[in-house]
C-alpha cells in the first residue's frame, strides 16, 4: 500500500482566470491531459503530465496539511522547445457526508508558465500566464 495519496493517474483539465461571467465555458481552457505521479522516496513527487502532441517530466514535493499539498515543476522539449509550468495543488479532503460512490479523488491547484514559448496559433505564449486546474484521478 503506498502510503502517498497523490501517486496515481490523474484527469487534469485548466481553465483561464478570466473574471467575464459572459465568456463561454470552452474559451477558458488553458490546457488539459494527464497527470501521472509515480511512487518515490517519502517526500518527493515524480512523474509526467502531458496529452496530444505534449508532455512534461514532473518534480517536486508534496507536505502533510489540512489538505495535503503537492508543488512541482512540469519541463520538456515540445515540438524541439522547452516548455516549463509550476504546479500547486491541494487534495480535495474527504467529506464526511459523502462516500467513495459519490466523490473521486481529486485535486485543486494554480499553474503558471514559467518560461515563454511558440504559441500553436502562431505568436508566442507569454511567460506569467496563471490558470486554474484540477485533476480528478482515474484510478
Amino acid at each position: 500500500m503506498n502510503n502517498n495519496p497523490f501517486v496515481g493517474s490523474w484527469t487534469y483539465r485548466s481553465l483561464l482566470n478570466d473574471p467575464d461571467i459572459k465568456k463561454a465555458f470552452n474559451d477558458l481552457e488553458f490546457g488539459r491531459g494527464t497527470i501521472a505521479i509515480h511512487e518515490t522516496e517519502f517526500d518527493l513527487l515524480q512523474g509526467t503530465i502531458g496529452g496530444d502532441g505534449w508532455s512534461l517530466e514532473l518534480h517536486g514535493s508534496r507536505a502533510y496539511g489540512s489538505p495535503m499539498q503537492a508543488r512541482f515543476q512540469g519541463k520538456g522539449l515540445v515540438n524541439g522547445e522547452e516548455w516549463i509550468y509550476d504546479y500547486i495543488a491541494w487534495l480535495v479532503p474527504v467529506w464526511p457526508n459523502s462516500d467513495a460512490t459519490l466523490q473521486r479523488a481529486a485535486m485543486v491547484g494554480s499553474v503558471v508558465r514559467t518560461i515563454p514559448h511558440s504559441s500553436s496559433r502562431g505568436g508566442v505564449s507569454p511567460a506569467g500566464v496563471v490558470a486554474s486546474f484540477y485533476a480528478v484521478r482515474q484510478n
